[in-house]
């Protein structure tokens, strides 16, 4: 009868912690975050990373940023960014794109409108 009943609760167990708990961790790790404010590092391949200073409300999905000196490609000429889902894109003053980056891992990866693989991170 106790390994009847072991069997049972076993099998339950499994159940919740591969199936229920699984799901949440990985929600967390593909979800953009709650707000872009604050400092973020751009990186661009065999260029120096360079600070990008987002501002905005709590959970907005646009606001301003501020580049610091020595961004890589034209990125000291960045003014603007939007969160779309999953995608952010950075712009200049008249909000001409220029990158596009999506959500993984804690970070964004993405693309220079010229082609130029980059990231962001906190």
């Amino acid at each position: 009868m106790i390994g009847m009943l072991a069997l049972l609760t076993g099998g339950c167990a499994g159940e919740l912690a591969t199936g229920a708990a699984q799901p949440a961790a990985v929600a967390a790790v593909t979800r953009a975050p709650d707000t872009m404010s604050g400092r973020w590092i751009l990186a661009a391949p065999n260029a120096p990373t360079c600070g990008l200073n987002f501002t905005g409300a709590p959970a907005a999905r646009e606001g301003r940023l501020a580049p610091e000196g020595g961004c890589p490609e034209r990125f000291f000429l960045a003014r603007r960014w939007t969160l779309n889902d999953q995608a952010l894109t950075i712009g200049d003053e008249e909000n001409t794109p220029m990158a596009e980056f999506s959500f993984a891992n804690g970070g964004f990866d993405g693309r220079s409108a010229g082609g130029v693989p980059l990231s962001l991170s906190r």
